[in-house]
Parts: C-alpha cells; structure tokens; sequence
C-alpha cells in the first residue's frame, strides 16, 4: 500500500519541530522541500499562515497545481520547481513583491499567468514542455526581468545552446542573462546578428 502523501500542516509540523526557537508565521524563509512522502496539494489556509515569509521552497514534490497565497505580501521567492505543476497560476495577490519563480521541471505548456508579477526579475523554467516560441513573447509584459532558463523545453529541440538563447534574446532583447549565461553588450550583437 502507498503511503499517504504529506499534508502542508504536516510538512509545517515538521517544520516547526525542527526549528523550536522560531515561530514560522515570523520566520522569512520556509523549506518543505523533498517530503516524503511528497506533498500533492498546496493548502492556501496553511500556507497563507506564513505571513513573514520571503522565500519559499516547496521544491521536489509531487504538487499538480499553485494555489492563491493572499497573505504571503511579502514573498519575494517561491521555488516550486521537481513537482508536476501543469499551470502558472494563482500570482495576483504576491504579484508585487515575487521577485524569483523557479518551476523548472514541472510540466508547463504556457507562460500565461505571468502578468501580475511586475517586479519578477528571475524566472526559471528550464525542463517543462513550452514548444511554442510565442510564449516567450509573454515575458515581455514582464518590466524587470533580467533572468530566465529555458533549457530542457522543446523549443530548444533540435538547436544548438547559442541558438536557443538567441531565440529568446530576438524576442526579449532586455534580458540580461539567459540560461545561465551573462549577455555582454558583444554577446547580444552577435545573437541579435
């Protein structure tokens, strides 16, 4: 018999067992990374409990879907990535103040549920399932974004690294690193070529 997945209130049981000196509704950052057995559901009613929050790693579980966090004001990092997340969503209450979004391996198709995070400045989402480069076009309703991953989606099939940076680069020319690489003033020349 399979064991039952872990609840958020678990993993914050856990939590709080772990750091006895801290109160983790003051606490600024939280892991609940890699529980086991993994967490599949995000609890809005737990999580929004978090209030201190600055980043908050829920990376390498088995969550299908994001969940609105309107507590969370002061979030500036969620990491979700090694989960089983279909769709960006749920970002309008912590749009201002998310700073990083990290969902690589996940099993995104769509960069849509993006706009509310104005002040997003790093996004990674490297081994997902965008196959469309007009999703890349999305980042540029995106005023601070510096940063992104794409590697390990199929746009990328087929191309060699500095191609699939200069695809991104020709539609988001204000990104400043992609895939991990610094983009020098030489470097956009030669990708925007």
């Amino acid at each position: 018999m399979a064991a039952k997945a872990t609840t958020c209130q678990k993993a914050l049981k856990n939590w709080e067992e772990a750091h006895p000196d801290q109160n983790a509704s003051e606490a600024e950052e939280i892991k609940f990374i890699f529980q086991i057995p993994p967490i599949e559901k995000l609890e809005t009613n737990v999580l929004n409990t978090l209030t201190n929050c600055k980043k908050l790693s829920l990376s390498s579980n088995a969550i299908d879907k994001m969940v609105p966090l309107p507590n969370l004001r002061n979030l500036e990092i969620l990491s979700l990535s090694r989960n089983q997340i279909k769709k960006i969503s749920g970002l309008e209450e912590i749009g201002q103040t998310l700073r990083e979004l990290w969902l690589s391996y996940n099993v995104i198709e769509k960069l849509e549920g993006l706009q509310p995070c104005q002040k997003l400045q790093v996004l990674y989402i490297g081994n997902n399932k965008i196959k469309n480069w007009d999703e890349i076009d999305k980042l540029k309703e995106l005023p601070e974004i510096g940063s992104v991953v794409f590697t390990g989606n199929p746009i990328y099939q087929n191309l060699q690294p500095d191609e699939g940076r200069a695809g991104v680069l020709k539609r988001v020319p204000t990104l400043k690193n992609v895939d991990g690489l610094l983009i020098t003033e030489q470097l956009l020349k030669k990708f925007l070529a």
